[in-house]
């Protein structure tokens, strides 16, 4: 029980929120998107709060898996933590941390889209699957300026492309992968419909 509680305090601390209202006095919710995440925090002009946010919720992400598996591994005598238990318990981490982000006991359960967690997560359980992603990332970004669209794709690939990096116990992994991967695409439902419609906006930046 101590895990999945552990990794939604840890995915719900709203660093956007607070970095632009320690260094702006800016409440980043009443601009652009209303998001917490980094890109919203970048629209207040801000590149290095937006870099920050980002490292720091992908950070919380990753933290929140490997602090399960320590959990684990010293609260269990002679079992491996990357036995299947310690997949199990890693997924579990992992989907709860998006949860975290996403659902923020602190912001009556408004949160961000959980693509910076989702990020750090999934570094923790398959880190050679976020690198290639990444790149789906890069180059959609790159093609369409839309961070929306880029996140969406890159986020419902990540699991296919988990999948074909893993094996044995590994894929333990799967569910917990998939799960987090819909709660990201789900909480992006208005960036959907603005894409259809063709209302979504592009990302720019100001100098700051």
């Amino acid at each position: 029980m101590a895990v999945p509680i552990l990794a939604y305090l840890l995915g719900s601390i709203p660093f956007g929120l607070i970095l632009a209202r320690v260094f702006l006095g800016t409440d980043v919710r009443t601009i652009g998107s209303g998001n917490i995440g980094a890109t919203n925090v970048l629209r207040t002009g801000s590149k290095k709060l937006g870099i920050a946010t980002l490292v720091l919720d992908a950070g919380k992400g990753y933290l929140a898996v490997a602090l399960a598996v320590l959990l684990l591994h010293v609260s269990s005598i002679g079992v491996s933590p990357w036995e299947a238990r310690g997949y199990l318990v890693a997924g579990t981490a992992a989907v709860f941390a998006v949860l975290g982000h996403i659902f923020p006991i602190w912001l009556k359960f408004k949160g961000g889209k959980g693509v910076a967690t989702g990020v750090g997560v999934f570094l923790a359980l398959v880190p050679k699957a976020v690198l290639i992603v990444l790149g789906i990332f890069a180059v959609i970004f790159a093609l369409t300026k839309y961070v929306s669209l880029a996140s969406i794709v890159a986020t419902a690939a990540f699991p296919a492309v988990a999948y074909l990096l893993i094996g044995g116990d590994e894929r333990y992994l799967l569910p917990f992968m998939c799960a987090a991967a819909l709660l990201i695409i789900a909480k992006h439902h208005q960036n959907i419909r603005r894409l259809l419609s063709g209302t979504e906006h592009r990302l720019q930046l100001t100098k700051r």
